[in-house]
C-alpha cells in the first residue's frame, strides 16, 4: 500500500451498457462500466493521479471484469469488499446528446451494502483529498451514514474533502439532495455544483455571486459552478471569482462528463494548481471526455490532455 495518496472515491460502481440507437432498436449494446465518483477517479488516474477507490463489488460474474479494469487503469482497490448481491447496471441509449435515455438497476446491489465498516480510517489518513457524492449518498442509510462520518475524520484530520450533489430527479428528491448536503456541508473543502440541477434544488438561489458567497459562509474553501446556460464554469476561491469557457459545444455524449472535470479538477488541487488553473485543466478534459460514448471509456489521456493545454 502507498504511503501517501492523492486522491480516495466513494461510491458505486456499474456495468454500463450503450447503445447509438433508442432501447426499443437496440439490437447489441457496448458493455463498460461506469459510477459518478469511479468516473472521478479514473480522470484523475489517466492524467497521473495516485487514486483509490472504495466501494462493493458484486460476487456475480461481472465481478473480475471490473476488478481487472480498475486495476489496469491504475487504481488502488486494495479497500474494495466483495457482496453476494449481484452488481448493478445501468443502459444508455440515443443517437445524440439530446435523445439520450437512461435506465438505471440499482436497488439491493452490492452497492448499497457499503457501509461505516468498509472505510479504514488509516487508508483515508494516507490521502490528500477524499472525494464523494449525493448519490453515494442516496445508495442506502448505511451509505450515507459512512460519507458522513468518513468527512467529519477527514476534516478533523485536515485532509481535504470534494463532494458534488449530482442532483438527479430519477434518483433523489429535492429534499433528499438538501438532507444530503446539510449533513456533510460543514466538513467540505472543494464544492461542485451545477447551476442547472443543484444550486436551485438544494439552496434556493440563483445568482452566481450569491451562491458562491452564501459557501464561502458556510466554510466551503473551494467552489466551481457548472453552467451550461453560460456555457462555462465559475470558480470561486480567496475572494475571487472567475469564469472558464466550456472547452467545446461539440459534443456527442454528456454522460458523466462533470464527473471526469471533478477528477481532472482534484488532480490539478493534488499537483500544485491553484484552482483556476485546474478549472482550465478540468474544462479540457470534460469537453474531451464528452466528444466520445459512455462514461468511462471516453475519458481521454494525460498525453492527449496536456498536448490541448500547450495549443491552447
Amino acid at each position: 500500500m502507498e504511503e501517501t495518496i492523492d486522491i480516495i472515491t466513494i461510491g458505486e460502481s456499474l456495468i454500463e451498457l450503450s447503445s447509438d440507437n433508442t432501447l426499443a432498436e437496440a439490437e447489441c449494446f457496448h458493455k463498460y462500466y461506469g459510477g459518478d465518483t469511479l468516473v472521478t477517479a479514473v480522470a484523475a488516474s489517466r492524467l497521473g493521479a495516485k487514486v483509490g477507490f472504495i466501494t462493493r463489488v458484486g460476487n456475480d460474474p461481472f465481478k473480475d471484469y471490473l476488478l481487472d479494469s480498475w486495476t489496469s487503469e491504475g487504481l488502488d482497490i486494495s479497500q474494495v469488499k466483495i457482496s453476494n448481491e449481484p452488481n448493478g447496471f445501468y443502459f444508455i441509449s440515443g443517437p445524440s446528446v439530446d435523445n439520450k435515455e437512461y435506465l438505471y438497476y440499482r436497488k439491493k446491489v452490492a452497492q448499497s451494502k457499503l457501509s461505516i465498516d468498509d472505510i479504514s480510517q488509516d487508508y483515508i489518513s494516507m490521502a490528500k483529498v477524499v472525494y464523494t457524492s449525493g448519490i453515494t449518498q442516496s445508495v442506502s442509510l448505511s451509505s450515507k451514514a459512512a460519507v458522513a462520518q468518513t468527512f467529519e475524520f477527514a476534516k478533523s484530520n485536515k485532509i481535504l474533502t470534494a463532494y458534488d450533489p449530482n442532483y438527479s430527479q430519477t434518483i433523489h428528491t429535492p429534499e433528499a439532495a438538501k438532507e444530503n448536503f446539510n449533513d456533510i456541508i460543514e466538513n467540505t473543502d472543494i464544492l461542485f455544483m451545477s447551476t442547472k440541477y443543484d444550486t436551485g434544488s438544494i439552496l434556493d438561489l440563483d445568482s452566481t455571486d450569491n451562491i458562491i458567497k452564501n459557501l464561502w459562509d458556510k466554510g466551503v474553501n473551494i467552489i466551481v459552478l457548472k453552467s451550461g446556460e453560460k456555457g462555462g464554469y465559475y470558480t470561486g476561491y480567496n475572494g475571487t471569482i472567475s469564469f472558464t469557457e466550456f472547452y467545446t459545444h461539440d459534443v456527442i455524449d454528456t454522460t458523466c462528463s462533470g464527473d471526469a472535470f471533478n477528477g481532472a479538477f482534484l488532480y490539478g488541487i493534488t499537483h500544485g494548481y491553484s484552482p483556476f488553473e485546474a478549472s482550465k485543466l478540468s474544462s479540457i478534459v470534460a469537453g474531451l471526455q464528452a466528444k466520445g460514448i459512455g462514461a468511462v471509456k471516453s475519458i481521454p489521456y494525460a498525453k492527449e490532455v496536456f498536448s490541448v493545454m500547450e495549443n491552447n
